[in-house]
């Protein structure tokens, strides 16, 4: 579904991506695992246009992206729910996620809003409030309740449970799963990796802007060496 070959990007003269690969499957969730610094958001933006790479190639569902336009990658269903959640705080839930479908999935809003209050119950209770004044929670769901309204065929996650307490952690990463189990595609690029690992397919591990590792979820899970590094085994 997502093919990423060779990818090399930075910052004025200063190179961050050093060669990526990586692959996804249809109704995967593949998680990008790394420490703060590492590349994985500059990643992500070259995934969804906002970034133009340097060298390399991302394909989506069988057709090359043009790099550096994010329209060319939302038309295709590359949907990037952003670090820090990037909602708009003066205006209301349902304003902000009307706005989700503004481009993408605008002829469906109605009803995938309605999807979406469904998925999201709390924000349903919340839809005149103003986005500012909710919980962080309530902000990440309204987050992602704003990429899922413009329908998605690849859902990029960049640290959804940054900010979050111990227990809506747990709760971020079973919604993860319950949404996958429904069919959506999900690259989860985080730093909480025991629980990546566990919801995930595949996993990547990024280091210094490079891919030091990858396989099958378990089995990354209980590679030694990844215990050690970052689960403190």
């Amino acid at each position: 579904m997502l093919e990423v070959e060779n990818l090399r990007a930075g910052y004025g003269r200063v190179e961050v991506l050093r060669g990526v690969s990586l692959g996804l499957g249809p109704g995967q969730i593949v998680a990008l695992l790394g420490a703060n610094g590492v590349g994985k958001t500059t990643f992500n933006g070259v995934l969804s246009g906002l970034l133009k790479p340097w060298e390399g190639c991302v394909t989506f569902e069988g057709r090359a992206l043009p790099p550096g336009d994010t329209g060319a990658a939302l038309d295709a269903g590359l949907v990037l729910v952003p670090e820090g959640r990037h909602i708009f705080p003066s205006l209301t839930v349902h304003e902000n996620l009307w706005l989700g479908g503004y481009r993408r999935g605008r002829a469906h809003r109605a009803r995938n809003l309605d999807q979406v209050l469904e998925t999201f119950p709390r924000l349903a209770e919340r839809l005149t409030q103003r986005a500012g004044t909710m919980s962080g929670g309530e902000q990440q769901m309204l987050a992602i309740g704003r990429g899922l309204m413009a329908e998605p065929r690849l859902l990029i996650l960049d640290e959804p449970s940054l900010g979050l307490s111990p227990l809506l952690v747990e709760e971020m990463f079973a919604l993860i799963g319950r949404l996958n189990a429904e069919g959506l595609a999900i690259l989860l690029v985080e730093q909480n990796v025991r629980l990546s690992l566990e919801v995930a397919h595949r996993g990547f591990v990024m280091e210094n802007g490079a891919i030091t590792a990858s396989g099958r979820a378990q089995d990354l899970l209980a590679d030694p060496d990844l215990q050690r590094s970052y689960l403190g085994v």
